[in-house]
């Protein structure tokens, strides 16, 4: 039971939703929507109204014309590779004449903080640049009520204010917002009211600060100095197309070091990371690595999972790799026991990012790539995550974390490179 007797009113202003990984926000974000149950199914019996229309017989269409919604991964909703186009696509369907819906989508492109990426290609964009794409493609729309899932796990400091910058803007003009978020110093400043699920339960009240983990996440201290050179990059350069995002790059790691990326959005940190990996060829310059498994996590989790079970999907690497380590060893870890039989795009955002974390981190990788590894987990789950890259890294894997995660960044990093404008060079 995702949600059980849930009984909410959610007026006009800011509301902020919190809770653990797996608690209920998503589900109760997407009967916000009609998303649930009309698109992902299931059994729902009570009654849901937004804004005077019955969820359960309005269809989604039109409820989207009430309703803007932002996912955890921006991936999932976008159907245009042009960035224009995709925020015209809601104005597109409902008729709106071709003027003023230039003028929409530019006033929502501004708003969003991404004027800058009109004309460009979706699939070129950062995790972060998608997010703020997403955000004005339900901004051009006007909605009443605007409802965003973690929107800022992924955007860089100034991202984030954008983006709540334009939510606020709408709660002043007399609208609505929901957003379900981790951190919440911030929002709770600005929230008028606050819902906590767990356990599928949720309780409304006034916005009230969170306990505080009584630890930051720490890593135990490193048993050996870093190993012989694992990885490297000599004057690489690299894009899409005419677009260069990295030029005449010079960057290393080492066996048994953690480094972390840092960076705006849109920088190039993923794509210094696909390079490594090998998932993407420079057009300029050398990379060498040292011979063994590459485990790499994507921006977007979810593309690596396709197996029945997340039990399933970490056998499949273990079997791969020929490593003799049991499935259930790194489920614990990760805090996934009691999911290992369910389907992994059926978990939580949360869930399935440590399912993908599993799925790429069991046994002994000597290569480990990590994109914002910490998207949509609570404070229990980036414990653990810190804890298994320790030991990784004293396992002699080299490390590469690209996060706007600071707590982590702190917790592991041995080195900060800096990652932005096409040059990485050494954080200070």
């Amino acid at each position: 039971m995702a949600l059980e007797d849930v009984t909410l009113q959610i007026d006009e202003g800011l509301t902020v939703v919190s809770g653990p990984s797996g608690g209920g926000k998503s589900t109760l974000l997407r009967v916000l929507n009609g998303l649930v149950p009309h698109f992902h199914g299931g059994r729902i019996a009570g009654s849901i109204n937004v804004d005077s229309q019955d969820v359960i017989t309005t269809p989604t269409r039109r409820l989207a014309r009430t309703v803007g919604f932002v996912f955890q991964d921006p991936e999932l909703q976008t159907v245009y590779d042009v960035v224009d186009r995709e925020v015209a696509f809601g104005l597109e369907n409902v008729g709106m004449p071709a003027p003023e819906m230039a003028d929409r989508v530019e006033e929502a492109l501004r708003a969003a903080g991404v004027s800058h990426l009109a004309g460009r290609s979706v699939r070129t964009l950062s995790g972060g640049e998608r997010q703020r794409v997403a955000l004005a493609s339900a901004l051009a729309m006007r909605p009443r009520l605007v409802v965003l899932d973690e929107p800022t796990s992924q955007l860089d400091p100034e991202g984030a204010a954008m983006v709540l910058d334009a939510t606020m803007r709408l709660v002043q003009q007399g609208r609505a917002a929901v957003i379900a978020e981790h951190r919440l110093e911030r929002l709770l400043q600005a929230a008028g009211a606050m819902v906590s699920v767990e356990e599928g339960r949720a309780t409304s009240g006034p916005p009230t600060p969170p306990t505080p983990p009584t630890t930051q996440p720490t890593a135990p201290h490193m048993t050996s100095q870093p190993g012989p050179l694992a990885w490297s990059l000599t004057k690489v350069t690299a894009g899409f197309g005419t677009h260069v995002v990295l030029d005449d790059v010079d960057a290393a790691g080492n066996q048994g070091e953690v480094v972390a990326l840092c960076g705006p959005n849109g920088g190039g940190k993923t794509t210094l990371l696909r390079l490594i990996a090998g998932a993407l060829s420079p057009t300029k310059g050398t990379i060498e690595r040292r011979p063994g498994r590459i485990a790499y996590l994507p921006q977007n989790p979810t593309a690596l999972l396709h197996l029945p079970t997340v039990r399933a999907e970490v056998r499949m690497t273990l079997d791969r790799a020929n490593e003799s380590e049991m499935p259930d060893v790194i489920l614990q870890k990760l805090g996934l026991t009691e999911v290992a039989g369910r389907y992994p795009r059926d978990l939580s955002t949360g869930e399935r990012q440590r399912a993908a974390l599993a799925a790429v981190l069991p046994g002994h990788p000597k290569i480990v790539l990590l994109d914002e590894p910490t998207r949509g987990m609570d404070d229990t789950a980036r414990h653990a995550l810190v804890h298994l890259i320790a030991n990784l890294r004293d396992d002699g894997a080299s490390i590469v974390l690209a996060t706007h995660d600071e707590h982590l960044r702190a917790a592991l990093a041995d080195r900060v490179l800096k990652v932005s404008g096409g040059k990485v060079v050494q954080a200070t």
